[in-house]
């Protein structure tokens, strides 16, 4: 089914906007909505030519630790041969509009809406905006943890459109997931799905768990828990969940869809 990917609004806001946002940030979840994605907090990347990005998630100690996500915007011609400088780091690249040519290990491949690509670390890659209108996407990071006699997962590309929906038993098909591996595969540390819900559906109990989440919603319009509060979402709010945030949602009167990040598959930290 197609999809219409929600991206940041850039420009500027007039100056007669009036100050009663959602922005939130506080001791279990951070809420950065689609209308304070602006040009004035976007940052630029080394080694990235005629591109910006919102960084929208990054580790913060006693907040959410593991991973980081941007938007990246590439304008044409636009692009890096560099664009990873930690070795360490895999990736997820998710294209919200318009198209990119990516090269991974010297094997090229165009990613357009709904493109997907995991990138494991020490990835050789380069990616570049041949069109001529700019392409936006998402970068998922974290640190790769390798655990002896499991091998790093290879990289792979692929687009939503041509994955199923995994629906949510006893759900009649309304709460479902888009997995891009195996959730059993312990090769992969961290999952960058797609949840989609039906108008009308609910997550129907406050999940409370060890994985921290990044949640982009992509379209439609929801009623959030986070922690203790009912928060009302729509396309390009992004929610930033620290370990053990109770969470739950109901759906709108249209289908609702978010990009989510999990760690996964791996013992928790010990501080010694």
């Amino acid at each position: 089914m197609a999809s219409t990917y929600a991206s940041p609004i850039a420009g500027l806001p007039s100056q007669m906007a009036l100050h009663t946002g959602r922005a939130t940030f506080n001791e279990a979840y951070a809420l950065i909505p689609n209308g304070v994605m602006r040009d004035i907090v976007t940052s630029y990347l080394p080694h990235w030519r005629d591109s910006r990005a919102w960084i929208i998630a990054r580790p913060l100690s006693g907040f959410a630790e593991t991973f980081s996500q941007y938007i990246v915007e590439v304008f044409p011609d636009g692009g890096s041969e560099r664009p990873e400088q930690n070795p360490e780091a895999e990736g997820v690249l998710f294209v919200v509009a318009g198209q990119i040519n990516l090269t991974i290990a010297g094997e090229p491949h165009i990613l357009k809406e709904g493109g997907y690509a995991f990138l494991p670390p020490g990835t050789q890659w380069s990616l570049v905006n041949r069109t001529t209108s700019p392409a936006r996407f998402h970068w998922v990071r974290k640190r790769y943890e390798v655990v002896e006699g499991i091998d790093i997962p290879p990289a792979f590309v692929t687009n939503e459109q041509d994955e199923p929906i995994r629906w949510m038993p006893d759900t009649k098909n309304t709460w479902g997931t888009t997995r891009f591996v195996e959730p059993t595969d312990l090769r992969h540390d961290m999952h960058v799905n797609i949840v989609t819900l039906e108008p009308g559906a609910v997550i129907p109990f406050e999940e409370t768990h060890v994985m921290e989440h990044g949640l982009y919603v992509l379209e439609g319009k929801a009623v959030y828990r986070l922690n203790r509060d009912w928060v009302e979402v729509e396309p390009g709010d992004f929610m930033w969940l620290r370990a053990f945030c109770p969470q739950a949602c109901y759906a709108g009167p249209e289908r609702f869809r978010y990009l989510l990040y999990k760690d996964v598959n791996r013992h928790a930290k010990l501080p010694f």
